[in-house]
């Protein structure tokens, strides 16, 4: 969906560098043309930080991982890095991320992230990295849609306000191996401006929904996978919305672009299905 195949890429939560990997285009277009693109990782995990390294020496793939392992929370390796593109998987819901001890972070820009949870430390983490024209696409847990706990909504309805949220997909459950939980994909960004050099239209105010819960299909009992056609028919939706040019529609029950005024009468709510 991002097409991240110019300028600067960033994962703060890389694990053994899958974000960068697991699109073969994305390998394709990354070997061998360093002047086109600059790849950014950080992770916390020693073991998985060197698996990383190693995933994307053999892909050809030349990345800063940082000198060593760190946590990004606490130690950001790449303060100053604004980035043109994120892509993450972030942990869920994650308890022990010691917010408590960052209370005045510079990050925090959009409202204080409860010290329970790292969720929206994460969102506001990536948006903190965002360039002027950055866009971010990241993996999230449901909740994040439409919680409202120790100011999480006050948090999202800022960046609802802001003018920050492109496009929101609902997924089935089952798509991941380590769990059964239904996820969410948020694709934020700083600028819905028209960009004629990247063939983007103006999407100010407007934010594009796509329900794919009822997409993909079992591949065994505990297992859904999405076919070619899904991811097609998903990201086909989405730059057709996305581009000058593109022949959108909504379409009733699966996608549909609403304005902030929509969005703010259903209680800066972004669950697709809603």
């Amino acid at each position: 969906m991002l097409e991240p195949y110019k300028g600067r890429v960033f994962d703060p939560c890389c694990g053994s560098g899958g974000m960068f990997v697991q699109s073969e285009r994305f390998v394709a277009e990354h070997g061998g043309r360093l002047g086109d693109i600059a790849v950014y990782g950080q992770e916390s995990n020693p073991t998985t930080w060197k698996l990383a390294k190693m995933n994307l020496a053999i892909r050809g793939i030349d990345a800063d991982l940082g000198p060593h392992h760190g946590d990004t929370f606490h130690n950001n390796l790449h303060k100053d890095l604004k980035a043109d593109y994120i892509l993450a998987n972030p942990p869920f819901n994650m308890s022990d991320w010691g917010g408590d001890r960052l209370r005045d972070d510079v990050r925090w820009k959009y409202g204080l992230p409860p010290a329970n949870n790292a969720n929206y430390a994460w969102i506001q983490h990536f948006i903190h990295h965002l360039a002027p024209n950055g866009i971010a696409g990241f993996v999230m847990a449901n909740g994040s849609m439409s919680t409202n706990t120790t100011g999480e909504g006050t948090i999202r309805q800022e960046l609802i306000e802001q003018d920050m949220i492109d496009c929101m997909v609902a997924l089935p459950g089952q798509l991941f191996y380590t769990t059964q939980i239904p996820v969410c994909l948020w694709f934020v960004t700083r600028s819905k401006k028209a960009d004629a050099k990247r063939g983007l239209r103006d999407r100010r105010g407007q934010t594009l929904f796509i329900d794919a819960r009822r997409m993909g299909s079992l591949i065994d009992r505990v297992h859904r996978e999405f076919s070619v056609e899904d991811i097609q028919t998903i990201t086909g939706v989405y730059h057709n919305w996305r581009h000058q040019g593109g022949k959108y529609e909504d379409k009733p029950g699966w996608w549909k672009a609403a304005s902030l005024e929509d969005i703010h009468g259903h209680g800066y709510v972004l669950t697709p299905g809603s």
